[in-house]
């Protein structure tokens, strides 16, 4: 039963770890963009989230849609202000961009909120579970992200399957000369994508700084489990990085069942297998030249 509950528990985290990199999947997916500042931004919605909360005395979860207008406002500007401009340079510029922008945003944060933790506090939910077992129980605030996570990626998959705008997204992705010829503006499309992108970002910078503490310099490591969903799941594909995400956060819990210190090595070495034996990933999405 203990193995049971350490897949349950591995498939929630992953359902944290989806719902964080659902925006590096949709950027990518839209614009190839490989986004090295995104672990920071989801700190920068923790930290606002964590200005809003302070002065107001309110729950967390109230703050998210004040969060993610600020961040989809902040991404807009961003993608139309500097990543346009870089992205016409070529492949690498835009890599060094967001980069530099991680550089700036971590030393921003560590200049406003200094090097101490901070952390969000949601109450009573955040320990209160529901117990299947002795030995088996599922945490409230675990599920609710997992939810959280799918339905976004299903907000997300509706949105590129069945809008307009989804489908200037999608013809974006699959042939950009030809959008372009069909009258499609692929500047304010990408501002619109990092837009949505970063207000995805927001919601889960949220519910990480509910589940653990943050500081200025973890954005780094955050970066790296969502890139791992995102390679894992299939690069472009929303809910290839659901199951990237989960496969993680299952090997992750079954790691350190075996050893406290075997978790993320664990994580690791699964995703370094999937490279090796499908290095495009388990659900990958055609990229067109």
């Amino acid at each position: 039963m203990a193995w049971v509950n350490d897949i349950i528990q591995g498939i929630l985290l992953g359902g944290l770890y989806a719902l964080f990199a659902a925006g590096l999947s949709l950027i990518f997916g839209v614009m190839r963009l490989v986004n090295l500042a995104h672990g920071d931004l989801s700190l920068l919605a923790a930290y606002a989230a964590l200005v809003i909360v302070g002065p107001l005395d309110i729950n967390p979860f109230l703050s998210i849609l004040a969060v993610m207008l600020l961040l989809a406002v902040f991404g807009y500007v961003l993608q139309r202000g500097l990543l346009n401009h870089a992205l016409d340079a070529g492949p690498l510029p835009p890599i060094l961009a967001t980069f530099g922008l991680s550089v700036v945003i971590q030393n921003l944060l560590l200049e406003g909120f200094s090097a101490d933790s901070k952390g969000l506090d949601a109450g009573r939910i955040e320990h209160q579970a529901i117990t299947l077992s002795d030995q088996l129980a599922i945490g409230w605030f675990p599920l609710i992200t997992t939810l959280t996570a799918v339905v976004v990626l299903l907000g997300l998959s509706l949105f590129l399957g069945r809008t307009r705008m989804g489908r200037a997204f999608r013809a974006t992705s699959d042939n950009q000369q030809a959008a372009q010829l069909m009258g499609i503006d692929n500047r304010y499309l990408y501002g619109l994508a990092m837009a949505i992108s970063l207000a995805t970002v927001a919601i889960a910078g949220v519910f990480i700084g509910i589940r653990t503490t943050f500081s200025p310099s973890v954005g780094p490591a955050r970066l790296i489990f969502a890139y791992e969903s995102v390679i894992m799941g299939g690069l472009g594909s929303l809910w290839g990085t659901l199951v990237g995400g989960m496969l993680l956060g299952v090997a992750q819990t079954l790691g350190s069942h075996l050893s406290p210190g075997w978790g993320v090595l664990a994580g690791n070495l699964l995703f370094l297998a999937v490279l090796a034996f499908r290095p495009q990933g388990l659900f990958a999405k055609q990229v067109h030249e």
